[in-house]
């Protein structure tokens, strides 16, 4: 049979933990959007995180592997066009890019990512006019996500099919976020206001994504 080439859009949600979710048990509703998509979706709840820091979840997620002994391959030298999920949507015909709100040079991202199979969309490429809250590690979900909107409506404008893989960063340090989204004020909950505030950007993902002429593939 021939393949089917639906759009993907590959969120990648820092730091999120099976701890804080519902379903896994958390009782202080703080994830009720990710715990509404595991009814409503596929849901594989045995699945492990390969190390403790953004860059070794990249790597497995981007080249398939177990963690490797000492340095990630993303900060390593020689880690140019590996067998890489971004080349497989490529020779597929995909729109592929990896898309983050903070500056990709942080933990060689962007490098690793332009030279495997992607171009690199970072806060320098998103339009400040386009920012409506930000702290020291990048903007927020929402903004990050409109961004994602941006991208993938421009790949289906030509007629082309789109992998886009995003990195969140509002469940990271400082933990601030935009106010009157949850019962959380920002600067207030700490990491409890950073789980909960990805969450809600997540359903505003869903939501939004909805409304777009591609969200049927």
């Amino acid at each position: 049979n021939a393949e089917i080439h639906k759009n993907v859009i590959f969120i990648v949600m820092e730091s999120m933990s099976g701890d804080f979710m519902g379903v896994f048990g958390n009782k202080k509703g703080l994830t009720p959007n990710l715990d509404r998509l595991t009814r409503e979706g596929l849901f594989f709840p045995n699945l492990y995180a390969t190390g403790t820091r953004t860059v070794r979840g990249l790597e497995a997620l981007t080249l398939s592997i177990p963690p490797t002994p000492g340095q990630s391959i993303l900060r390593r030298q020689g880690n140019e066009n590996l067998f890489s999920l971004g080349f497989i949507f490529q020779d597929r015909g995909y729109d592929t890019a990896f898309i983050y709100g903070g500056h990709g040079y942080f933990d060689n991202m962007n490098y690793f990512f332009a030279n495997n199979g992607f171009r690199t969309v970072d806060r320098t490429d998103i339009a400040d006019e386009n920012i409506h809250f930000e702290n020291i590690w990048g903007i927020c979900d929402e903004d990050l996500f409109d961004e994602v909107f941006r991208q993938a409506n421009a790949a289906y404008a030509k007629k082309q099919p789109f992998m886009h893989m995003v990195m969140t960063t509002s469940n990271h340090r400082p933990y601030t976020y935009p106010d009157g989204r949850i019962d959380i004020p920002s600067k207030t909950g700490g990491r409890h206001g950073g789980v909960k505030y990805a969450d809600y950007a997540i359903g505003y993902l869903i939501k939004e994504a909805q409304k777009k002429p591609w969200f049927k593939d």
